[in-house]
């Protein structure tokens, strides 16, 4: 059943078995577990169907860490989450990002890799990743498509697989005919309310951005907001815990991490064609096709004592013919959506492009502006440059040549305390604090950006006979790199075995608070590089057993 809370019709004051808050990949994911199960669930979203500036306007904060962090442009609330924008990459953590390294601070997740294994394999169906045989950090490949191409030396060449499902849409029918689940659209959850000495939650206060208010009580809730919200939730949560809830240690909010990148230079010459190509095709023509991800090898990390890292080629081709430019604008209209300018689509566009920013722009458009009336005449008298791009893709060449290739690195960040969610002074429309980001990088951060963009320009410039220009900064040892975030939030509910270490456990249950669990990539005590939807997808799953097992004895507190 799907409700609106701006309803008259829709009650004020919920009750059920489990309360899920946020339906993105972790809630919807958990939420679709507990389906056909004795126990009912209500599904809280703070957006709707689609995406809208009102509500994606309570995502605004403050950026006031050395690193500028626009937590509006980085997370989207809507039904679907971050599911409703992303690429699609998946591909399972490896051994070593989640295993303890002397070389690296705060490392080491309370699980191990075999332990996650399992969940892995299930959320490959959830994500609907196929074929979804995987091995340590890999999808595996069939024997006939196995990398023939070495690597470059200190590198390895890792299998992720693109499944870009969004959540929302894929299980919007399931949501609605599903008995005993309930999806609460427009649905703010604005406090958990808690028992007098804050050991377990009782109801969430929730409201709407037209003023109604209300409650929804249950046996057991989960946070499912993402790796800002989550934090920021559990810190509103400060009623009866005056710090917030699970904060009797000042550990939520920190270690905030994300997967910073930086542009590292430019690879001319050599064999930079095939540079590009390998890292920009995929592999294999399955349904959720597999592409090559260059890694910094297991072995270099333990030899150089640097942290896990990828590096992406772009390759920038030359100014194309006046012909093809003018067709690939024309194309470029045709698929225009009909309706450009309704509400969600501009939400979703400036997402977009804020995320894009500083990534090389890999194919020119002259044409842009141009009508399309001219845009087909200068197609037409050009039309032996389109025949001469045909017989070039049919070879298998590039249909341009490509000018340049310029890489870009992707990085772990060391996990930081200082690097932290907190609230802000400033009120949002539904009267609550805003989010402030202290995003921030160690100097073991800064010189692991350093060495393993020096190794790996230099490796991958010997190993494709190319020239690598370094970036400036990388030219100049006083520098530091313009680092951009992927909005991969992580580490603000970090896990841990001991409530000094972390807010959850390694059940993802709050350290001290017996009915309320985090899922999602805030509990991840390290980053790695790897994709994290995949990895959230396996805890929330993960979370469903653990439910399964524990709610014959949970009570509702808040109707004792």
């Amino acid at each position: 059943m799907i409700e609106d809370f701006r309803s008259a019709t829709c009650p004020t004051d919920l009750v059920a078995d489990v309360c899920i808050i946020g339906a993105g990949p972790a809630g919807i994911s958990l939420a679709m577990e507990l389906a056909g199960t004795p126990w009912t669930v209500c599904l809280v979203e703070g957006g709707g169907l689609g995406s809208e500036a009102a509500s994606q306007a309570l995502n605004e904060g403050e950026s006031v860490g050395p690193h500028p962090f626009d937590p509006a442009h980085s997370r989207l609330r809507a039904l679907g989450g971050a599911s409703r924008l992303w690429g699609g990459g998946c591909i399972p953590l490896s051994a070593i990002e989640m295993a303890p390294r002397d070389w690296l601070p705060d490392s080491g997740w309370p699980i191990g890799w075999e332990e996650l294994a399992p969940y892995y394999a299930r959320a490959n169906q959830a994500c609907r990743v196929e074929p979804g045989d995987f091995a340590d950090g890999s999808y595996r490949l069939r024997e006939a498509l196995r990398d023939s191409h070495a690597p470059p030396p200190h590198l390895e060449h890792r299998t992720s697989r693109v499944s870009p499902l969004d959540f929302g849409r894929a299980h919007l029918d399931t949501l609605r005919a599903t008995p005993g689940i309930q999806l609460l659209l427009h649905a703010n959850v604005l406090r958990l309310d808690a028992t007098g000495n804050a050991d377990a939650v009782t109801r969430a206060q929730i409201g709407s951005l037209d003023g109604r208010r209300g409650t929804v009580s249950a046996r057991c809730f989960v946070l499912a907001t993402g790796g800002i919200e989550n934090a920021r939730l559990m810190l509103l949560s400060d009623d009866v815990a005056p710090h917030g809830l699970g904060n009797e240690r000042d550990l939520v909010g920190r270690y905030f991490m994300d997967h910073p990148r930086c542009r590292l230079g430019t690879f001319r010459g050599g064999r930079m064609d095939q540079l590009a190509r390998l890292y920009s095709r995929p592999i294999d023509q399955a349904s959720s096709p597999a592409y090559h991800q260059l890694s910094l090898s297991d072995d270099a990390q333990r030899q150089h004592r640097l942290f896990s890292a990828r590096a992406r080629p772009f390759a920038i081709e030359r100014t194309p013919p006046t012909g093809l430019s003018s067709l690939r604008a024309l194309r470029a209209s045709l698929r225009r959506p009909a309706q450009p300018d309704d509400e969600g689509s501009r939400v979703e566009e400036s997402l977009l492009e804020a995320l894009a920013q500083d990534l090389p722009e890999q194919v020119a458009a002259p044409w842009r502006g141009t009508s399309r009336g001219r845009l087909a005449l200068r197609t037409a008298l050009n039309a032996r440059h389109v025949l001469d791009a045909g017989r070039r893709k049919l070879a298998r060449r590039a249909v341009v040549d490509t000018d340049r290739v310029e890489m870009v690195g992707y990085f772990e960040q060391a996990p930081n305390r200082d690097s932290r969610i907190r609230l802000s002074d400033r009120r949002d429309a539904l009267g609550l604090r805003k989010v402030q980001v202290d995003w921030r990088m160690s100097a073991t951060d800064d010189a692991n950006i350093r060495a393993t963009s020096e190794l790996i320009g230099r490796d991958v410039a010997a190993h494709f006979d190319c020239e690598f220009e370094p970036a400036d900064w990388l030219r100049d040892p006083a520098a530091t790199p313009l680092l951009h975030g992927t909005a991969h939030h992580m580490g603000t509910t970090r896990m841990a075995d001991s409530p000094t270490d972390g807010v959850v456990d390694r059940q993802c249950r709050v350290h001290g608070v017996d009915n309320l669990y985090v899922a999602g990539s805030s509990v991840f005590p390290t980053g790695g590089w790897s994709f994290p939807t995949l990895t959230i997808v396996a805890l929330a799953l993960r979370i469903s057993d653990e439910l399964r097992a524990r709610l014959p004895d949970l009570q509702m507190l808040a109707m004792l």
